[in-house]
């Protein structure tokens, strides 16, 4: 009896190799799309390619509502952004993927999880790291870091070459000056010309979510979204699902030209790598939550968040989302979002956005106690043995340190 495995199956040209090549190898194998919101005209189509090539299963599950209220929402809530810009749109989804291709490979009696990710990307660590914490028995293929497999596709030619023999349908055109990778988060663009730093990214990208600045309105747009407990739930006043909310913020953003960045970032295997992004309604979405926060988190904590963030960044990036310190960073922000309930209106103008007002129930601003113009329940002349005590260490110091003038 053959063994089975398990693949995590897109339909491209890649998977769809690594079908045909896994049963060369001897194995019954089991395809499972993941739906994470990519743009696919013909689910069905993908499906039954995986069967006609001689799969001996091939199913889908949605996972996009998962992906936005469980993956991604939480991580906003940190505003965690890897390196101070990205929105780890993709680094996300991996973790996901890796669940949902467990749980259906322990349905079909899979002896091993299959995945396409090559051995220089950051995708092959949230695979494993992913897997192995869910699993810890957990056999993982991934035929790019076998020497066998690379001398047998050292190219895109050989593996077109291959789907030719094995009557597999491939869309064979040329390459593409870039590849791309997208769910309902963001699309990301790397390889080809943009391996040069030099070239202007956003110059040479044929972008799928965004206008570019030049073609967006020549008007303002507001939009209005609410949060309850640091979770978005509505925009201009409809309530939404998770997925809805994240959708009409994508259109809404991408027909003002917002969410777009450009950047050489660190792979967590050790290399520079240069990537396109485009993710309109989580740009939205970080603008707005910070917003809201200003109101409704008091300095201290604020701070601490703001001190822990580039942590979580780094885990999310790096794969490590099923562990026992992600699982109580994350009781952490759920405790420390609970007053962060209001709405906040953010005014989009050629690519550009800004909080324009923000409300809550909870807000801790006190307008008596801010003004310049009058005192409230603020008495200044308390603002004189506060700062004395401040200053006596720096006192103490003064009286032997050099002087500076």
């Amino acid at each position: 009896m053959k063994q089975r495995v398990l693949l995590a199956y897109s339909g491209g040209l890649d998977t769809s190799v690594l079908v045909g090549w896994l049963m060369d190898e001897g194995y019954e194998v089991h395809c499972l799309y993941v739906d994470l919101g990519q743009p696919c005209e013909d689910r069905p189509a993908i499906l039954k390619k995986a069967l006609d090539i001689g799969a001996a299963s091939s199913e889908i599950v949605d996972v996009r509502e998962e992906l936005c209220r469980d993956f991604a929402f939480p991580v906003m809530q940190w505003q965690a952004k890897y390196e101070n810009i990205y929105l780890m749109g993709t680094s996300i989804a991996r973790p996901l993927i890796a669940k949902a291709c467990l749980q259906r490979a322990r349905e079909v009696g899979a002896v091993a999880f299959v995945h396409g990710a090559t051995g220089k990307g950051n995708d092959q660590c949230r695979f494993q790291l992913a897997a192995e914490a869910l699993d810890p028995d957990v056999k993982i293929i991934a035929p790019w870091r076998m020497e066998s497999f690379r001398k047998r596709f050292p190219g895109r030619q050989e593996m077109i070459e291959f789907c030719d023999s094995k009557n597999i349908p491939v869309k064979a055109t040329s390459k593409k000056p870039y590849s791309s990778d997208e769910n309902c988060l963001h699309i990301s663009y790397e390889a080809g010309v943009l391996e040069d730093p030099k070239v202007d990214g956003i110059a040479v990208v044929d972008f799928g979510m965004t206008v570019s600045a030049q073609e967006a309105p020549d008007r303002e747009e507001k939009v209005t979204i609410g949060f309850e407990s640091g979770v978005p739930v509505s925009v201009n006043g409809r309530r939404l699902t998770a997925i809805e909310l994240v959708t009409e913020l994508n259109v809404i953003g991408g027909r003002n030209g917002v969410g777009r960045i450009d950047i050489v970032e660190n792979r967590f295997v050790g290399m520079k790598s240069r990537g396109v992004y485009e993710a309109p309604g989580m740009t939205m979405l970080y603008a707005a939550h910070q917003g809201l926060e200003q109101l409704t988190l008091d300095r201290d904590l604020t701070h601490l968040r703001d001190r822990m963030a580039p942590e979580i960044a780094e885990m999310v990036y790096y794969g490590f989302w099923y562990c026992a310190k992600m699982d109580a960073l994350m009781a952490f922000i759920k405790e420390c979002q609970k007053p962060v309930t209001g709405e906040v209106t953010l005014t989009l103008y050629k690519g550009n956005l800004r909080v324009s007002s923000r409300t809550s129930p909870n807000s801790l601003y006190d307008e008596a106690i801010a003004s310049m113009d009058a005192a409230g329940n603020y008495n200044q002349t308390d603002a004189e043995g506060f700062l004395r005590i401040l200053g006596l260490p720096l006192r103490v110091q003064g009286n032997i340190r050099p002087r500076a003038y």
